[in-house]
């Protein structure tokens, strides 16, 4: 019996060919950004500028015979010269843009957050913190005067491009995505509206240093709260300086307890206006079921712990063995 050898089809041949023709050299990776309609003649001459392909034309006739010409996502993408034609032709039908990941810890306050996605992103910190502070994106959010509090610390895989709005926007339906429905109830109970709870955990997450503390510091605040005693909560402090200056300081001084500002609880009574920085999962907790105890005051020692008082008199002790540990932990006399 006479075998005959099947020739393949004539269109998938051609286009093999075409993929072996245009597909360029292996090598670096390269960015390409893809502007919103843009047209793909465009495209193809910018994958060829950054080398990802050798001929524009023949990358075109093969988009064509896909059908990818007229299905091409805005976007930055990462390729890497020598990447084959169809993984690039199928990162841009799907929009696989590039990302860079993101990630925010507890604590942080709005320009801070801005610096590391400058660092990570490459959007401009100041436009970040614009956008934070836009109040028609804070009204359309529910998160009151700004985006203070509501920037939930977790790891993003950010698409690079995003604007500095969709990334504020992101964070903080991550925000109300990590928010329980019990949490809510809870606020009932306490009192408080979901603004004054992550003011006072915001509280709690710039004082802890042991996550085991956080309830018990989180029980001092309410204590003062309930006997209307001033919260003379440091990270008020330094958030109002932040503010006024633009710089957070890590330790204040006496006359930084006088700065004139409403978030000074040193000076002005109950919980600051708003958040002082975005609380994590556990501070928002330790804000909505604190300890119950009958402590007033506490002061870090050495080792980033707090020893815990009822009176004022233990506590003046209590600052003058701490300060003791920290001179002989400095090896000072």
């Amino acid at each position: 019996m006479t075998r005959y050898l099947v020739s393949p089809r004539p269109a998938l041949l051609a286009a093999t060919l075409l993929l072996a023709a245009c597909t360029a050299p292996s090598g670096s990776l390269e960015r390409v950004t893809v502007p919103p309609r843009a047209s793909f003649s465009a495209v193809a001459d910018s994958l060829k500028a950054h080398g990802i392909i050798r001929s524009a034309l023949l990358f075109k006739v093969v988009a064509r015979f896909r059908g990818v010409d007229r299905n091409t996502k805005a976007g930055v993408y990462e390729f890497r010269r020598g990447d084959p034609l169809g993984s690039v032709l199928k990162a841009l039908a799907e929009g696989r843009t590039a990302t860079a990941r993101l990630t925010i810890p507890e604590g942080l306050t709005i320009p801070e957050v801005a610096t590391l996605v400058a660092e990570r992103v490459g959007i401009p910190a100041d436009s970040f913190v614009a956008a934070a502070h836009n109040t028609g994106l804070a009204r359309e959010l529910g998160t009151g005067a700004s985006l203070e509090g509501f920037l939930w610390p977790d790891t993003y895989a950010v698409p690079l491009g995003v604007s500095a709005q969709d990334l504020a926007r992101t964070m903080v339906q991550s925000f109300e995505a990590a928010w329980r429905p019990e949490w809510t109830a809870r606020l009932d109970t306490l009192h408080l509206t979901r603004i004054e709870l992550l003011a006072l955990a915001s509280i709690v997450e710039g004082e802890a240093r042991a996550d085991d503390e956080r309830e018990t510091i989180a029980g001092v605040y309410r204590n003062r709260l309930r006997i209307h005693m001033a919260l003379q909560a440091d990270p008020t402090v330094q958030y109002a300086i932040l503010l006024a200056t633009g710089v957070r300081k890590p330790r204040l001084y006496q006359k930084d307890y006088l700065v004139p500002s409403p978030y000074n609880t040193y000076l002005h009574p109950g919980l600051p206006p708003g958040p002082v920085n975005s609380p994590g999962r556990r501070s928002i907790e330790a804000a909505l079921y604190p300890a119950d105890n009958h402590f007033l005051y506490f002061v870090a020692g050495p080792d980033g712990r707090h020893v815990f008082s009822r009176t004022y008199d233990e506590h003046l002790r209590n600052v003058a063995k701490m300060r003791r540990l920290m001179r002989a932990v400095n090896g000072e006399q």
